[in-house]
């Protein structure tokens, strides 16, 4: 019965592991589509189009803007960033699980256009001392920038209860564990659409 995809959300703090932890379950989850965003700034020195990101000409980007393309878009020092539509249609047309990392904004926007067949994972540390000291272990930002990523996620953190499932990565492999379980999971989901056409189907 189940052709379409489906959809796996995951947010949490900068810094909370999202990033290893899809590295850690990425050979288990079957095939998957990781949604990469849009811009139309200019690409840098050993990024790949389709791979670190989708780039595409100031009109082209607006053009999707008007066609309503694009699932949250925003304007950053003067460029286009945004998650398009298409390929995420296609990944699911596919039947592949389709893995989102977009913040508290970008989960309502993909809620609101794929509700039925969209999981939804907020991942964070054990605490905020623990997540400031990974930020400053990395020792990638400024104090500036950890300053605003603490700020971000102490306003993330509230917004918990608007996710179905919540992992505190503090043990990586057990934390990668339920990660799998939920992604498989999410692969059942039936859409609406499919449900409604079982149930005639049923009843006949």
């Amino acid at each position: 019965m189940k052709s379409s995809g489906a959809i796996l959300v995951l947010s949490g703090p900068s810094g909370a592991g999202k990033s290893s932890l899809i590295k850690k379950v990425s050979s288990e989850l079957g095939e998957y589509y990781f949604s990469i965003s849009t811009t139309t700034r200019p690409m840098r020195d050993g990024e790949v189009h389709g791979k670190d990101y989708y780039f595409v000409s100031a009109e082209e980007f607006k053009k999707d803007i008007e066609e309503e393309q694009f699932l949250e878009y925003a304007v950053v020092h003067g460029n286009y960033y945004g998650t398009s539509v298409k390929p995420v249609k296609e990944a699911l047309k596919a039947g592949k699980l389709v893995v989102f990392d977009i913040d508290v904004q970008g989960n309502m926007s993909v809620k609101n256009r794929f509700s039925d067949i969209t999981t939804s994972i907020f991942i964070t540390t054990p605490s905020l001392k623990e997540l400031e000291h990974r930020l400053r272990f990395r020792g990638t930002d400024k104090e500036e920038i950890i300053q605003n990523r603490i700020s971000m996620a102490k306003r993330e953190v509230q917004r918990i209860s608007e996710y179905e499932f919540f992992i505190v990565n503090e043990d990586l492999e057990k934390a990668a564990k339920h990660l799998l379980t939920i992604a498989k999971a999410a692969r059942l989901k039936i859409p609406t659409s499919e449900i409604n056409k079982f149930i005639i189907d049923w009843e006949n």
